[in-house]
């Protein structure tokens, strides 16, 4: 997938089937076209049997706690080693800001101060070797809550108590221009008052506070109505750290030679769009890497049956 494709999807359009093939994935999808519906079945069947995997689950779950309770003891025991939250923070004397919260900053209050510019510099950097929107997944507090919250919504939507209502994806890209605007009018960071990442971070530090009514009411509305509403169509924490996961080098690679395209990994992912190369003839080369918009859960590869789905570094020949 280009750098273009995969901005363009992540700013909101619809993936494409691939108009052309590389020869090996056009051999490939037309040895797939042969096999038997029965045959394919059996397969899927006995891939399921011997697979049964949460290992980077656990491992990012445990990540995410361990890195938020880092900030909360270091500030009840007054270490000082780490102070400040997710959205700005000071690590062993290095200041660290979150990139949109830097944005909202700049363009509120129309300066660029040295400690802001030091600290998204080293943030920036270490997303860009982590893989972008790994922030999400792998460190925002709101997103463990949110991904409980999923789980909640598909018990009660498998016994068709409640009904998903997706919005347009390209509501994210909307929405971004609109929190920059109004933090360049107002001169108020107006997003960063409702950003459930924030607000949750802080609350976990210094305790909880009237804004965790917000954050209850969001991920009930996400159980009831809008299965990942915030993340999904609204979050621009998510966009921000995208651009920076289009050129990071770490990143998921799908291989088609093996995949049964049964489609496990797009019912756990939390951006399933991502995955529409996984689908039967949406692969245009042998290999392909997941766009942008990737989190880098590691959902999508505990739950491929058939190990199509890894983590890789670009440019290195071993896979994760």
């Amino acid at each position: 997938m280009s750098l273009l494709s995969s901005l363009k999807i992540m700013l909101g359009a619809a993936p494409e089937r691939p108009r052309g093939y590389t020869p090996e994935a056009a051999a490939m999808h037309e040895a797939k076209r042969q096999i038997k519906g029965a045959d394919r079945a059996r397969e899927i069947k006995a891939a399921h049997a011997e697979h049964n995997s949460h290992k980077w689950r656990n491992i990012r779950w445990a990540t995410l706690i361990t890195i938020n309770m880092v900030f909360v003891l270091s500030f009840r025991f007054d270490v000082q080693l780490v102070e400040g939250s997710l959205t700005g923070a000071r690590v062993i004397g290095f200041h660290m800001a979150d990139l949109n919260s830097a944005i909202q900053v700049m363009l509120a209050y129309k300066v660029i101060l040295l400690n802001l510019v030091i600290g998204t510099t080293t943030v920036f950097l270490m997303w860009w070797l982590f893989g972008g929107r790994t922030f999400c997944s792998w460190s925002c507090p709101y997103h463990l809550l949110a991904e409980i919250a999923e789980k909640i919504h598909l018990a009660l939507a498998a016994r068709r108590m409640v009904v998903d209502y997706p919005l347009h994806r390209g509501a994210r890209t909307v929405l971004y221009v609109v929190f920059a605007l109004l933090a360049l009018i107002s001169g108020y960071t107006v997003f960063e008052s409702i950003s459930p990442t924030g607000i949750v971070s802080r609350a976990l530090i210094y305790g909880p506070g009237l804004a965790m009514v917000w954050v209850m009411g969001l991920l009930v509305y996400e159980i009831v109505f809008i299965r990942r509403m915030w993340c999904r169509y609204i979050c621009p924490i998510g966009l921000t750290y995208g651009f920076v996961g289009a050129i990071s080098p770490l990143r998921v690679k799908y291989n088609l030679e093996n995949c049964l395209h049964e489609g496990d990994c797009r019912k756990v992912c939390l951006v399933p769009h991502v995955l529409e190369c996984t689908k039967k003839t949406y692969a245009e080369d042998v290999e392909v890497a997941i766009s942008a918009d990737c989190t880098r859960c590691g959902l999508c590869i505990d739950a491929c049956p058939t190990g199509s789905l890894r983590f890789e570094v670009k440019g290195l020949n071993k896979l994760l």
